[in-house]
């Protein structure tokens, strides 16, 4: 059935549900599981416009990378204690509905799973989150949306 499943976590309560899921059907099918954390990549102009001033005006994406870094592993240790498998972590920076999708895309998985809100939400997806509901417009392979 699913090969490969990509689960997109950002930390929230309903991201680690649809994580929750992702588990489920990997005991059912033996998928490999991917878990991604996207962090919005801040241009130069974007960080210039900090109150603060930082030295390196590359900071805001070093502090996002590592933050979501320990999304991503902390995403791992819940995994493994709820007994999965064959996991892998990874981190990327830039919008994250169309970084999902692409990701998808790329590693060629059978089932995207996100939760219906993420950290941030807007009024932008109404009943969705916007970022479920881009993925799910937008994903060229089934969307699971918890």
């Amino acid at each position: 059935m699913f090969k490969r499943i990509l689960v997109a976590v950002d930390g929230s309560k309903t991201s680690l549900k649809a994580l929750d899921k992702a588990i489920e059907l990997q005991k059912l099918t033996d998928a490999e599981i991917y878990i991604i954390c996207v962090y919005k990549h801040h241009s130069l102009f974007e960080a210039s416009l900090s109150i603060g001033r930082p030295q390196e005006m590359d900071i805001p994406d070093k502090v996002l990378s590592e933050y979501a870094k320990e999304v991503v592993n902390h995403a791992k240790e819940l995994a493994k204690e709820h007994g999965a498998t064959k996991l892998r972590g990874f981190v990327k920076g830039g919008r994250p509905s169309k970084v999902i999708v692409k990701f998808a895309q790329d590693k060629e998985a059978d089932l995207i799973v996100v939760g219906t809100r993420g950290t941030h939400s807007d009024k932008d997806g109404m009943i969705l989150g916007s970022v479920s509901h881009r993925v799910a417009s937008h994903a060229k392979c089934p969307v699971l949306v918890v």
